[in-house]
């Protein structure tokens, strides 16, 4: 599982930036693959990092972390779980993230027990899940017995099952949440498990940007979802339960909103409730957005129009070459013209396709003007007069969206 690693960002700073893309040496516009597509972060720790990433390649960004961590030194139950760990050594300790492993010796540090968990930790047989686990663990001196190559905690367990664990004690590093299966696999195996919880979940105390995300997801305001943690997903269901959204949030990440997390233990509180998840082959940030820059434009329509290349992403319209910002009422029309393109959309239904319209008709002419504005090429639209509206779909492509 990824592990987040740098402090997290206050509750209320929260990006929401549009990048225009710049030109090539020859003049041509040019443009990140996430150029019109907004994410939202809900990561608490490495939110930076992640955001930086996403805008380089021209993503907006919307950040509220989902969740709070509270500081190892503050916690009592891994204090209680060193202590006893310290009076009778483990024959196996599992140290599972880095950010964990050290946070840990630095807390008993703090109590005053440091010299003494080394002690215990170097009389042990001592497993690091992956090559940063391994770093931490060597910076305090010690030596891992093992490291999987795959990072996995599938084959951590495979490896402890095939030796034979009964009537061993073992001790795992949690992440702040259970590990599916895990323990469990080990106890049933006739395992001892003691669980060092070397950092514990909690909701953020400013719940309003976690809303404003929800909010932004539920109404389609945003393209995709970004997840580091299983908590963090989970942290996102129940607030949603608890605004009784649960069911329209579903209902977005199912349809329209990707779900993008950056393993298969973050995904399993999706997953638990059908929604689908898209995940990198490498549990890291970087490969999570890469997977984003494939996946969001291959979702995006492409239509040829009035002898235009348009593709309607997001919040803009990639216009042949050209980025063009388009305002929310009018990527709704958009989108109502481009489910029946070259077919005419009556005013009535395209007043049902803006969000709070109204019964004014009006507000649909409005709403076209700014469009036509936006895109900058007003010939993408058609007027039929007293019928309402039609995309000018290239005549050679009229066969192919027939029967969209």
């Amino acid at each position: 599982m990824y592990e987040e690693s740098q402090q997290p960002q206050q509750p209320d700073q929260h990006d929401h930036q549009d990048h225009q893309g710049h030109q090539d040496r020859h003049g041509r516009q040019e443009h990140g693959p996430l150029a019109g597509f907004t994410v939202g972060v809900t990561a608490a720790r490495r939110a930076d990092e992640l955001g930086v990433l996403l805008q380089r390649r021209g993503a907006a960004v919307l950040h509220a972390p989902a969740l709070r961590i509270v500081p190892l030194a503050d916690d009592s139950e891994l204090l209680a779980a060193t202590k006893q760990l310290i009076g009778q050594a483990p024959d196996i300790v599992i140290a599972t993230t880095a950010i964990g492993f050290r946070g840990w010796v630095e807390a008993a540090d703090g109590w005053g027990l440091g010299e003494q968990l080394l002690d215990v930790l170097r009389s042990v047989e001592l497993l690091a899940r992956g090559p940063k686990v391994k770093g931490a663990v060597r910076a305090q001196g010690l030596t891992e017995e093992w490291s999987p190559s795959s990072e996995s905690m599938a084959e951590v367990l495979d490896r402890l099952l095939d030796e034979g664990v009964e009537g061993r004690r073992i001790a795992v590093q949690l992440h702040g949440e259970p590990l599916p299966g895990f323990v469990e696999s080990l106890r049933a195996a006739g395992a001892e498990v003691v669980g060092v919880p070397v950092y514990r979940w909690m909701a953020p105390e400013d719940i309003g940007p976690l809303d404003r995300l929800l909010d932004a997801t539920v109404t389609r305001g945003l393209d995709a979802l970004t997840f580091t943690s299983a908590p963090a997903a989970a942290s996102l269901l129940g607030r949603a339960e608890d605004r009784g959204l649960l069911p329209e949030l579903l209902a977005a990440l199912n349809h329209d909103v990707l779900s993008a997390c950056v393993g298969p233990v973050t995904a399993l509180p999706l997953q638990a409730r059908g929604v689908d998840t898209v995940q990198p082959e490498r549990f890291r940030l970087g490969p999570l957005v890469q997977v984003l820059c494939k996946e969001l434009p291959s979702r995006a329509r492409t239509l040829p129009i009035a002898g235009h290349r348009v593709e309607i992403r997001g919040h803009a319209v990639l216009v042949d070459d050209a980025l063009r910002p388009v305002p929310p009422a009018g990527m709704s029309l958009l989108r109502a013209l481009s489910r029946r393109p070259g077919w005419v959309v009556a005013r009535a239904e395209l007043l049902r396709a803006l969000p709070g319209a109204g019964k004014d008709e009006h507000a649909v002419e409005t709403a076209m003007t700014r469009l036509r504005t936006a895109l900058g090429t007003p010939k993408l639209i058609q007027t039929v007069v007293k019928r309402g509206y039609r995309l000018a779909l290239d005549p050679a492509a009229d066969s192919k969206y027939a029967d969209v």
